[in-house]
């Protein structure tokens, strides 16, 4: 295989170059060599063009920092600027924005990526699902994986050979082998991962990456964007669903995450605690992609936005990227081949070295598709007549002569490749037909949901915030200082150092009270000391005053139109300030005002 190379003309560059790697969805891996001013986007380039996939912006490039915070990787920035870990950088490669309908997916190709993914997904915890939908997603996954049921070659107990869930009963799996042996019976694999993505996408967790927080009572909730809008899990039921056209803003102050939205002609602000700053900038960052991708209906559309106070800034970010719809639209115009899906078969190694490893070295410059055919090769250098012409005119290519026997076998598996795209074709139109008469399902109330029948707690190696189940699990990133307190005063040897501790201390202060008392001098530098550090602080806080009293006075009279002051004025916060503090401060003063003038004039 060849080796692909993308080099900057100065030789001194290559002593730069930086070896990472990526984790494919398949648990396999592509090892390659970029540079330091190589972005994002040209590594996750180099992964797509290795699959010669085309609808690419449903995925991304995700990595863990040494704090075990998870991010994804940023295109516009500079790889080795985002990654604080030691080389060789390991990431993996993830779906990042699931498709809200996989139906409208072009490719066999990208949804079977999107299948391997909701694999994952199930595996892990993360598409919680009753009883019923997950028998048949287990029974999908052995028929895409397995095929057709052979009782000369499966034993009576096949369906334990597949880690299909964290927790799988055996009542599961018979449930399991029933649907695999009795309903999904000749279906190929690519209707098989068709039948999954349906019913996997009307599940209530399907696209949820859960970030762990806790809630204003202090129980411990999971939070997801879907396609639909703000979710929010608590133990097995779904107790918010803020839909993208009724959330307003998302912010973060420290730990400390912010929703403002709308729910019942009513404001709603949803707060929530974080473990870390380093886990809520990162909940905050994916609520910013999230809705920029489904809720805006172009690209451009997009703002840069902030997790702003009055006053201050704070973290600026701006998606970059296509958005749902735009990408529903470049789909439906792709013109090529479709390419050659290789599937990982059951019992296939899974190690890390089951593909093959591309080597490459990446400068600033694009990466072109590694797979391309003539027909898209065609269609990119002719223009608009051309396209049209040969849509209409059906060209057919010169073929070799051919012996009856490889007619025949030709012919044959024609046959059988046309019958599979008519049940595939079928399915779309039974579930179109069936998306007709339930739609106003989408429109559900907004309350308190049961998803399933156990709670919903992903698996700790797969949060964004992981920790090790030795450690005590979530409830140790929320556990309170006044707990930690009661543990170590309940232990005896913490008690005696603990009076050893308050002895000393209780010493160490009569020497210096005794000191204070026998030296004058040393009482005068103290209140030397108390008053200068009090002017410090008047003359600080007049400084402040003189500043902030004019910028405020600008900000609530002034009719400026400068983009700075609009978007301060636009903040909840300010408005909330403006109407209820300051227009009823305004009149109280005028009309006090009036009074005394009035006084005046009488006398």
């Amino acid at each position: 295989m060849k080796m692909l190379r993308f080099r900057s003309p100065s030789i001194s560059s290559l002593a730069q170059e930086v070896r990472c790697t990526v984790r494919l969805l398949d648990d396999s891996e592509i090892a390659c060599s970029i540079q330091r001013d190589t972005k994002g986007q040209f590594l996750l380039d180099h992964v797509c063009n290795h699959y010669s996939l085309l609808e690419k912006d449903y995925f991304g490039i995700r990595y863990v920092d040494p704090e075990k915070q998870r991010h994804w990787l940023d295109p516009s920035k500079p790889v080795v600027k985002q990654m604080k870990c030691q080389q060789p950088y390991t990431m993996c490669f993830r779906v990042k924005f699931y498709p809200q309908e996989p139906i409208k997916i072009k490719e066999e190709l990208t949804r079977y990526l999107l299948y391997l993914q909701l694999k994952r997904d199930v595996y892990h915890g993360r598409l919680l699902c009753p009883f019923a939908d997950a028998a048949y997603l287990g029974a999908c996954i052995v028929q895409a994986e397995l095929g057709d049921y052979d009782p000369e070659e499966h034993p009576a107990d096949y369906i334990s050979d597949f880690k299909l869930f964290p927790k799988q009963s055996l009542k599961l799996e018979r449930k399991i082998m029933e649907i695999h042996q009795n309903e999904l019976r000749g279906q190929c694999p690519s209707l098989a991962e068709l039948n999954l993505l349906q019913r996997a996408h009307t599940l209530d967790t399907y696209g949820v990456d859960p970030h762990p927080c806790k809630d204003f009572t202090g129980s411990t909730a999971f939070l997801g964007f879907t396609a639909r809008g703000f979710v929010v899990f608590q133990g097995n039921k779904r107790i918010h669903l803020l839909k993208w056209a009724d959330v307003s803003k998302f912010k973060f102050e420290g730990k400390t995450f912010y929703v403002i939205g709308v729910q019942r002609e009513k404001k709603l602000v949803l707060t929530f605690h974080t473990s870390t700053p380093a886990a809520c900038k990162h909940l905050w960052k994916c609520a910013v992609e999230n809705q920029a991708f489904y809720k805006c209906a172009k690209s451009s559309q997009i703002k840069t936005v902030s997790s702003s106070s009055i006053f201050f800034k704070g973290s600026r970010f701006r998606y970059s990227g296509r958005v749902a719809k735009e990408v529903i639209e470049a789909s439906s115009k792709i013109q090529r081949e479709p390419p050659v899906v290789h599937r990982s078969q059951f019992g296939q190694s899974r190690s890390f070295t089951s593909l093959s490893h591309k080597q490459l070295i990446m400068n600033m410059e694009p990466l072109l598709p590694a797979l391309s055919s003539s027909r898209e090769n065609r269609d990119s250098s002719a223009d608009n007549g051309l396209l049209a012409l040969k849509d209409s005119v059906h060209l057919s290519p010169l073929k070799p002569s051919v012996t009856p026997e490889e007619a025949e076998m030709e012919e044959r598996e024609n046959h059988v490749q046309d019958r599979r795209e008519d049940e595939v074709a079928n399915r779309m139109r039974a579930y179109e037909e069936r998306r007709e008469i339930h739609v106003d399902h989408e429109d559900e109330a907004c309350s308190a949901l049961t998803i399933s029948d156990t709670a919903y707690s992903p698996c700790a190696s797969m949060v964004p915030t992981p920790v090790e189940e030795s450690q005590g699990g979530l409830d140790l990133l929320f556990q309170s200082p006044v707990r930690l307190l009661k543990e170590l005063h309940a232990d005896p040897e913490m008690q005696l150092e603990l009076q050893v501790e308050r002895e000393r201390e209780r010493e160490v202060a009569r020497e210096a009270l005794g000191q204070s008392l026998c030296s004058p001098s040393s009482g005068r530098q103290q209140m030397q000391a108390c008053l200068r550090s009090a002017a410090r602080l008047v003359v600080m806080a007049t400084g402040l005053l003189m500043i902030l009293l004019p910028l405020l006075l600008v900000l609530l009279e002034s009719d400026l139109d400068i983009s700075f002051l609009h978007d301060i004025r636009q903040t909840p916060e300010f408005e909330q300030f403006h109407y209820e503090y300051y227009c009823p401060l305004r009149r109280w003063f005028l009309c006090k005002l009036e009074l005394m003038m009035e006084q005046l004039w009488g006398d």
